[in-house]
């Protein structure tokens, strides 16, 4: 009954608010947000909370075939939000799905919402209550994009080394008449240095109207619009309750978050994009995910990796295996947290980005960081893992799973994650890295696609549907990179 009443109260506030339309979201498994737009009359007759509505499934990306096409996306009462930028007489609001196999068979294995939903599951078997994830999703914006017209800027590629050519997007802060942020410079930069200030600010505005409170936005390090907007590890709900951010909701977050940075840089003129690397020689975009795990419900429940007693940096036992099971698993879960060819052309030495799979506190330069920004019992709620590999162009539906299910098996098979490093990873003798046993992440996506073949945990974690899709649309994308012709193979090879 309870139920009822909730899609009651939210269908009276469609009526309310005049809203003509609803677009129902989900993301295709590799993280392509899917929408599509119904009547406002037609989900309120069709009840569409109690049976969904229908839609083709061989037409997304690892779904199903052609003679099995009929699904059912199942909207997710808490997610509903009326989309702010929408005008009154096109008044639109959004609902994320579930999505259902056809003619009441159940859940579909392949949906990367019920991925999700399987490791918090995984989580409650293993007697936790809750995982918190708090990613920091970094991403660009360009006041103008025409791959079919892209310039090339020659900047020198390091010491002694030759000239390289970047291929360069406008943007809103290296057109004429501004200040110009140079490559790496940009971090907290202000206005009217910063263009992007406003832009910042609206987006955060109406991420706080659909539910998702903003801790801080700023600049990030790179040139050329690269920002962050952090938010915190609660959303609340359009049924009222106050949920905190775990698989599924932190899933829910992201997938909101570039929804609306997208619109909101729409009206501005510009463009988003979460593709990890835009610009050569300098930044790239990274998502590092911060996870702490519960016994009862924050901010009152135990926060299981926070140890007063330790004086490395007051992490517990639990979190020390939580960790261990990330660096034994990072090069499998390096497919999917870092899902595309381009990711790889970030993970590389000197821009913040990590290529050595070690662990660390305040060490940016390593695979995992514990901040220890506070100390105390009064901040141990604060106390968590920094995982930073993954970056924006992941499905964090399945992000999120698998670096959970790593850390888990970490907790149940107590995997020791060695000495931390407390060194700049980039400057380690071949020697360091021997004594500290520090391995490096994979540097294509055709290896970490191996890695994750050989890896049954995170497959598990997968599931067998998700697994095998994943691995023919990752592995045909691959073979697409390898077999086209670059503007970078004509600098470096037509005089040859």
């Amino acid at each position: 009954m309870e139920g009822e009443k909730v899609t009651e109260a939210l269908n009276e506030k469609l009526k309310k608010e005049n809203v003509k339309w609803v677009q129902l979201h989900f993301t295709d498994i590799p993280g392509f947000l899917m929408s599509f737009t119904v009547p406002v009359k037609e989900f309120l007759d069709g009840n569409a909370w109690d049976e969904g509505i229908g839609f083709d499934g061989s037409s997304v990306k690892g779904f199903k075939s052609i003679e099995t096409s009929d699904m059912v996306a199942k909207p997710d009462p808490a997610t509903m939000a009326i989309l702010p930028w929408t005008s009154k007489e096109q008044k639109t609001a959004r609902v994320i799905c579930d999505i259902y196999e056809a003619y009441k068979g159940g859940r579909f294995e392949g949906d990367p919402r019920y991925c999700a939903e399987r490791a918090m599951k995984a989580l409650k078997e293993e007697g936790f209550t809750v995982a918190i994830f708090g990613p920091e999703v970094e991403y660009f914006v360009f006041n103008h994009f025409d791959p079919t017209k892209l310039s090339f800027d020659m900047i020198g590629a390091g010491e002694g080394a030759p000239l390289s050519v970047r291929i360069l997007p406008s943007s809103p802060e290296i057109t004429p008449g501004n200040y110009i942020i140079l490559p790496k410079t940009g971090y907290f930069q202000a206005p009217p240095i910063d263009k992007t200030s406003d832009y910042r600010n609206e987006v955060a505005e109406t991420l706080f109207k659909m539910g998702i409170e903003v801790e801080c936005t700023h600049h990030e390090v790179a040139t050329a619009g690269q920002l962050e907007i952090v938010f915190k590890p609660f959303t609340i709900a359009a049924t009222g309750e106050k949920l905190p951010n775990d698989t599924v909701r932190t899933g829910d977050a992201v997938v909101t978050y570039k929804f609306v940075a997208r619109n909101i840089a729409a009206k501005y003129g510009w463009l988003a994009t979460f593709m990890p690397k835009p610009v050569f020689g300098d930044n790239a975009s990274g998502m590092h995910v911060h996870i702490s795990l519960w016994r009862g419900n924050p901010p009152n429940g135990e926060n299981v990796f926070y140890d007063p007693n330790d004086e490395y940096a007051e992490i517990s036992q639990i979190a020390r295996y939580f960790i261990g099971g990330q660096l034994e698993h990072a090069r499998a879960t390096c497919a999917v947290v870092a899902p595309t060819v381009n990711s790889y052309r970030r993970l590389v030495p000197g821009y913040e980005a990590p290529i050595y799979i070690m662990w660390s506190r305040r060490n940016r330069s390593a695979l995992v960081r514990i901040p220890v920004y506070y100390k105390g019992a009064k901040m141990a709620h604060t106390k968590r893992v920094e995982v930073r590999h993954p970056d924006p162009s992941c499905n964090p539906y399945l992000a999120f799973a698998v670096l959970l299910a790593a850390g888990l098996d970490g907790i149940k098979h107590k995997i020791d994650p060695g000495d931390p490093v407390d060194k700049n990873a980039y400057k380690l003798t071949e020697e360091e890295k021997k004594r500290y046993n520090v391995r490096e992440l994979p540097t294509s996506l055709k290896e970490a696609l191996e890695e994750l073949e050989s890896d049954e945990v995170i497959q598990r974690a997968l599931g067998s549907h998700i697994f095998d899709a994943f691995i023919e649309l990752k592995t045909k994308e691959w073979s697409m990179a390898c077999a086209y012709v670059s503007p970078l193979d004509y600098m470096l090879y037509f005089n040859i």
